[in-house]
């Protein structure tokens, strides 16, 4: 019988070289490539078509496997100084804000504070505003105002333009106006423009010198050129109130009046000496209750331990004469 011959059976590839897709033909040297028109690589072999990359391309991990794709936008933004591309920013611990500074505690909250504080205290005895005045006459017999004058006339301009300015402000001021213009009639000459000239350092000096040109005017005008002795001609002069009137009344003509400046209306608050709402009320406690023979230089006295020993914001309480009498809580030693 004839032999039979089986024919040869077809290869069968692994399943792991299966898998692999045909390995495409390096081109050759000076071979041209249209990729996308021929489909052509090398020797008329087709290249698989590959789709167009969207952004960089993804670099394939070591095991072979396809990176998991971000889960959401936020979670594959980058973070910029402290938030993510899309504006949303990282968990963690934030910076504190730092802590606000405390309120510094100033003239006109001072003055506040011890206004509040004499409603409360008891009033002084007749003994002990005895004493308290006894010891300021013997430390200082002959009190004397700050302020740089020549008669009533420069005094009451040199009060006008004390307004809230410190005497040692307004003295270097008018030292070259005075040496312009000492009396009424001067200063009108003299006019608004020249007297601002000289105490522009001075806040509000466009105001004052308007009062100062003015007043001098109506002083020549009412009064032939000489400063009233009297409380209602004074207060009807531009830029003069109450305390500016007491000032010149008692200083240029020794009427035992009391001027109530910030620093006296503190003292009599603080102290309990005088408590009172307003200056007025200030002013009128005290004309009640000091003494006749201390009523001259009274304000002198308190409106200087105000400026130098009771001060608003530091009160020297260690150096203070009457200590011992005054009813502040919040002495400092």
């Amino acid at each position: 019988m004839p032999r039979r011959i089986n024919p040869p059976k077809p290869a069968v590839l692994p399943e792991a070289d299966a898998a692999k897709p045909p390995r495409p033909m390096r081109a050759t040297k000076g071979a041209k490539v249209a990729a996308g028109a021929s489909g052509t690589t090398g020797k008329g072999a087709k290249a698989p078509p590959v789709a167009p990359a969207k952004g960089k391309a993804a670099k394939a991990p070591a095991s072979g496997t396809a990176k998991a794709a971000p889960a959401s936008k936020a979670s594959a933004g980058k973070v910029a100084g402290g938030k993510t591309s899309t504006g949303t920013k990282p968990a963690g611990k934030t910076a504190a804000p730092p802590p606000a500074p405390l309120p510094r505690r100033n003239k006109a909250v001072a003055n506040a504070a011890a206004a509040v504080h004499g409603k409360t205290v008891s009033p002084w005895s007749d003994a002990e505003i005895t004493e308290a005045f006894t010891r300021f006459e013997a430390q200082d017999p002959e009190p004397k105002g700050e302020l740089d004058h020549t008669d009533a006339f420069t005094l009451l301009v040199a009060v006008v333009l004390s307004a809230q300015a410190t005497d040692t402000g307004v003295n270097k001021a008018t030292k070259g106006l005075f040496a312009a213009a000492s009396t009424p009639a001067a200063m009108v000459a003299l006019g608004e423009d020249e007297v601002a000239h000289h105490i522009r350092t001075l806040g509000l000096f466009r105001g004052k010198a308007k009062n100062v040109v003015e007043l001098s005017r109506l002083l020549l005008e009412r009064h032939a050129g000489i400063v009233p002795k009297d409380r209602e001609a004074l207060e009807a002069l531009p830029g003069v109130g109450r305390k500016t009137a007491n000032v010149v009344l008692n200083i240029a003509f020794g009427v035992p009046t009391i001027a109530v400046d910030t620093h006296l209306f503190r003292v009599a608050n603080r102290t309990g000496l005088a408590p009172g709402a307003t200056p007025l009320a200030v002013e009128l406690g005290l004309e009640a209750r000091i003494p006749d023979r201390f009523k001259l230089h009274a304000h002198h006295w308190l409106i200087l331990h105000g400026r130098y020993i009771c001060k608003a914001t530091k009160p020297a309480c260690s150096r203070c004469l009457i200590t011992d009498l005054c009813r502040w809580p919040e002495k400092n030693f």
